[in-house]
C-alpha cells in the first residue's frame, strides 16, 4: 500500500500556490495525494473574464483540475462553500465532512494552512486550518461522527509556515517552522501549475519576484503527531513513518 497524504486548502490555486511543491514532491516519490478546497472561489478579486461569479466558479474549478493534474495528484475534490464567507460556516459540519473523507481515504500525513491565515490572512484560511485541526483529532475518536465510519487517526498534522511576507499585506504571524523541504526538483512543475490558474494571472504577476527568489523551499511545522516525539527539524514531511 502506497504512503497518502491529504491536503485541505481554502480556494483553488491554494493547492499550487502554497503546497505545490510538497504535493509534487508526493507524487515523484509514488505517494496517493488527496486535495480536498473547500469553496468554489466565486469571490476571487482577480476575475479573468467572467462576468458573473458563477461564471468565475465555472473556470476556477475547470483551473483546479488542470492544477492538480500538473502536479501529480491522485485525486481531488472541490467543495461549495461560500467562497470569502468561509467564516459562516459550522466549524462541526465541515470537520464532520473531514473526518469522513480523512477515515475513507486513510493518510498517514496532513497538511493544511496554519492559524494566521497564510501569506493574505485571508479568514477562508484560518477556517480552513481550524476545521482540518479539528478533523484530525476527530477522526481518531470513535465517539465522534461514527455514522461516517471506523475511527482512524492519521500521523502527522502540519501546518503551512514561511520565511517571507507578502508586500502591502497585514504582516502574518507564522508558526516557526520545523520542516523545510527542498523543491528545487520540482519548482518549475510547480510554477506550471499556477500557471493553469488563469484567471489569476495579476496575482501571479504580482508575486513573481517573490517566487523567483523565495521559490525553492517550502516550509511546514508539525501540529500534531500519533506518536510522541521531540520537536525537531525534519526535510522530509514522513521522516521515520
Amino acid at each position: 500500500m502506497h504512503p497518502r497524504l491529504m491536503c485541505v486548502v481554502a480556494h483553488p490555486d491554494d493547492e499550487c500556490y502554497a503546497f505545490g511543491g510538497a504535493l509534487a514532491l508526493a507524487a515523484d516519490r509514488g505517494v496517493e495525494t488527496y486535495v480536498v478546497c473547500l469553496t468554489d472561489g466565486h469571490a476571487a478579486t482577480n476575475r479573468g473574464s467572467a462576468a458573473s461569479g458563477e461564471e468565475l466558479a465555472r473556470i476556477r474549478s475547470a483551473e483546479f483540475a488542470a492544477s492538480c493534474k500538473v502536479l501529480g495528484v491522485s485525486k481531488h475534490v472541490q467543495w461549495d462553500y461560500h467562497d470569502g464567507k468561509l467564516q459562516n460556516a459550522s466549524l462541526v459540519e465541515v470537520a464532520g465532512r473531514l473526518v469522513a473523507e480523512m477515515r475513507q481515504f486513510q493518510p498517514e500525513v496532513v497538511l493544511t494552512f496554519g492559524g494566521d491565515g497564510g501569506s493574505n490572512r485571508h479568514p477562508d484560511h484560518m477556517m480552513t486550518s481550524f476545521c482540518t485541526s479539528a478533523a484530525f483529532h476527530w477522526a481518531g475518536q470513535e465517539n465522534r461522527f461514527p455514522e461516517t465510519g471506523a475511527a482512524f487517526q492519521p500521523e502527522r498534522l502540519f501546518h503551512q509556515s514561511t520565511n517571507y511576507f507578502l508586500p502591502g499585506r497585514q504582516p502574518q504571524m507564522p508558526l516557526p517552522w520545523t520542516v523545510v523541504l527542498d523543491i528545487e526538483s520540482v519548482r518549475e512543475r510547480r510554477d506550471e501549475a499556477f500557471r493553469q490558474h488563469v484567471s489569476q494571472a495579476a496575482l501571479m504577476e504580482m508575486t513573481k519576484d517573490l517566487f523567483a527568489k523565495y521559490g525553492g523551499q517550502e516550509f511546514y511545522t508539525l501540529m500534531t503527531t500519533r506518536t510522541p516525539m521531540a520537536a525537531q527539524q525534519m526535510i522530509d514531511l514522513f521522516e521515520s513513518i
